[in-house]
C-alpha cells in the first residue's frame, strides 16, 4: 500500500472515530468511477470536511487538476489542511474557509466539475450560485440526495428531517429539469445526483 493510500485509510479511521461525515464506501466507488471517467481539471468542492473527497479527486482526476474547496468550520478546515499537506497534492488543493453561500458569489473563473457535500438544505441555493462558474461542458455531483432513503420513500420522514427531505426533493426536481443538463440519481451509498451539461 502506498503512503497516499495509508493516508486515506488513516482519514477513514479518523472520520469514523470523530463522527465526521465522509462519502461512504458504496458512494465512494461510484464517485471514483465518475472522476476516473471524466478526469476533471478544475474542481469546485462545497464542503471540505477533513479533505477526504478532495484527495480522492486529486488522486484520480487529470494530472493538472486544481481543486478549490470550501469549508464553513475553521476547525475542520485546519484538520483538512494538515492531511492535505501530508499528501502529494497539497499544491493543487486550495481551501477557502467561510460560508459557501457567500464565497460562491465571489469566485472567478470556470469549473468543469463541482462536488456538493455540505448543508443539505442549501443544495438548491448552491446550484443556482454555481451557474456563472460552470464550464460549457461540466459535471455537478451532489452527495446524500436520497438522505437515508427518505427522499424517495412514501413514508413520512421524522419531523427533524422533514425540511432536509423537502429541500433535497426540490434539488432533484431542479437539476432534473434544468435546461441543458441531464441528471441521473445513483442509489449508491446515500444517493448521488450526477448532473452533466454538454454544451
Amino acid at each position: 500500500m502506498s503512503e497516499f493510500e495509508n493516508l486515506l485509510r488513516e482519514m477513514e479511521a479518523y472520520a469514523a472515530e470523530h463522527h465526521v461525515p465522509i462519502i461512504n464506501e458504496r458512494g465512494r466507488r461510484a464517485f471514483l468511477e465518475i472522476i476516473r471517467a471524466e478526469k476533471p481539471h478544475r474542481v469546485l468542492e462545497i464542503g471540505t470536511a477533513i479533505g477526504y473527497s478532495a484527495l480522492l479527486l486529486a488522486g484520480n482526476g487529470a494530472e493538472d487538476i486544481h481543486i478549490t474547496t470550501l469549508e464553513l468550520s475553521e476547525e475542520r478546515a485546519k484538520t483538512a489542511k494538515a492531511y492535505i499537506d501530508r499528501s502529494p497534492y497539497s499544491a493543487q488543493i486550495e481551501i477557502l474557509q467561510g460560508d459557501a453561500g457567500e464565497i460562491l458569489t465571489q469566485l472567478q473563473g470556470t469549473y468543469d466539475f463541482v462536488f456538493i457535500d455540505a448543508a443539505k438544505g442549501q443544495y438548491v441555493d448552491y446550484f443556482h450560485k454555481i451557474q456563472p462558474l460552470l464550464a460549457p461542458k461540466c459535471t455537478v455531483v451532489a452527495d446524500n440526495v436520497l438522505f437515508r432513503g427518505y427522499v424517495r420513500s412514501e413514508e413520512k420522514a421524522p419531523r427533524r428531517y422533514r425540511t432536509i427531505v423537502k429541500r433535497l426533493r426540490e434539488y432533484i426536481a431542479l437539476t432534473s429539469g434544468a435546461e441543458g443538463f441531464t441528471t441521473e440519481i445513483l442509489e449508491n451509498g446515500d444517493g448521488l445526483a450526477v448532473s452533466r451539461r454538454n454544451a
